[in-house]
């Protein structure tokens, strides 16, 4: 499809008629009502950091509703307060027990594989926690007795990120996983807002970064790069190029690629590959080492690829901003292969196959 529909608004009538541009460019704003909200959110005291707590957690989920739990325990990660493993299946670790948190996170709260996870965490006497829309895993959790965090939005379960990170982030400041975490969403949301005026649909391609990256990646195999908390970022890349663009992409983890990956940067056919490195600053310095030589390497082998600059003083903003760029990318280049960015026909028929069996 021409290039000329990154600046069309007519075109979106055709190729955006569920109004998936307004989502993903409104997350500042959702973050901040969503972070308002959360502020409500109360924990029984068996649950709670002050009367001892957890000391472990465990956080369910899939797909759009498994992202915000990556990102609460690459922040986790930073505190050292709590050990914190995501799941993304239908067990839960054989370590859960009485002083574990469990959270389910579940946009529709009909995830089976979240479902049977949360009621093997109930069996095992856990203590539980759910962040949903409804559906039935509210049930169990009523039957529980489990707290329930409830949001509304009429939406994607990946375009409802800031619904559930903001209530995991309230959560975690409760359980003693985080520190307060005031400044940095108010941080986060001001710098996304920022963004929007120079990435989002009205900044005109010529100025658009995000744009001009969507055309770099279009015919093209992403494989996206992240470390330390980008490399949440990075996975969440790759989701959305998947889901939005109707594309394939690689997802990419430094160090770790420098220790396997590298090897291969030469086959098969590099021409089709474009590596998009999330990078910021404040990374480790052995880190930002590897990012510069990783790209000499690239450069040895003739793979094009480029980097992107998350922002931020704090790690939660560095996520959010390459999130947002992310997001916003993926849409632009859904345009540029002329898909609608909302559908996702292929999930929706492997359930509709599951249900049947």
């Amino acid at each position: 499809m021409s290039h000329h529909v990154l600046d069309d608004k007519a075109s979106l009538e055709q190729l955006d008629p569920h109004g998936m541009l307004a989502r993903i460019e409104a997350l500042p704003e959702q973050c901040e009502e969503a972070w308002r909200r959360a502020g409500d959110l109360s924990l029984p005291e068996t649950h709670a950091d002050a009367h001892g707590g957890a000391q472990d957690v465990v956080l369910l989920g899939m797909g759009g509703s498994a992202i915000s739990s990556d990102i609460l325990r690459s922040l986790a990660m930073l505190t050292g307060r709590k050990p914190v493993q995501v799941v993304r299946g239908y067990d839960i670790p054989a370590s859960v027990g009485q002083d574990t948190l469990v959270v389910a996170c579940s946009h529709s709260g009909n995830t089976e594989e979240t479902l049977s996870a949360f009621q093997q965490a109930v069996d095992a006497r856990a203590q539980t926690f759910v962040i949903t829309m409804g559906g039935e895993i509210a049930k169990l959790a009523d039957l529980a007795d489990a707290p329930i965090f409830r949001y509304e939005y009429a939406g994607e379960p990946r375009s409802s990120t800031g619904h559930q990170l903001m209530a995991l982030l309230a959560l975690g400041e409760k359980a003693g996983l985080l520190e307060p975490q005031e400044r940095a969403v108010s941080e986060a949301v001001s710098l996304m807002k920022k963004q929007r005026s120079e990435l989002g649909f009205n900044s005109p391609r010529d100025q658009n970064p995000a744009k001009q990256l969507a055309e770099r990646l279009h015919g093209r195999l992403p494989v996206i790069v992240g470390a330390g908390v980008l490399d949440v970022a990075a996975y969440r890349w790759k989701t959305q190029i998947n889901e939005n663009s109707k594309s394939w992409a690689l997802h990419e983890t430094l160090p770790e690629m420098d220790h396997n990956s590298i090897v291969g940067f030469g086959l098969p056919d590099i021409s089709r590959l474009h590596v998009v490195c999330l990078r910021h600053a404040a990374l480790h310095p052995r880190l930002l080492l590897r990012y510069k030589a990783t790209g000499e390497a690239l450069d040895d082998a003739g793979v094009s690829h480029e980097v992107v600059e998350a922002q931020g003083t704090s790690a939660l903003a560095q996520v959010m901003t390459a999130i947002y760029f992310g997001d916003l990318t993926s849409y632009y280049l859904a345009l540029l292969n002329g898909v609608q960015p909302a559908t996702v026909e292929p999930i929706d028929t492997l359930k509709a196959k599951l249900t049947e069996r």
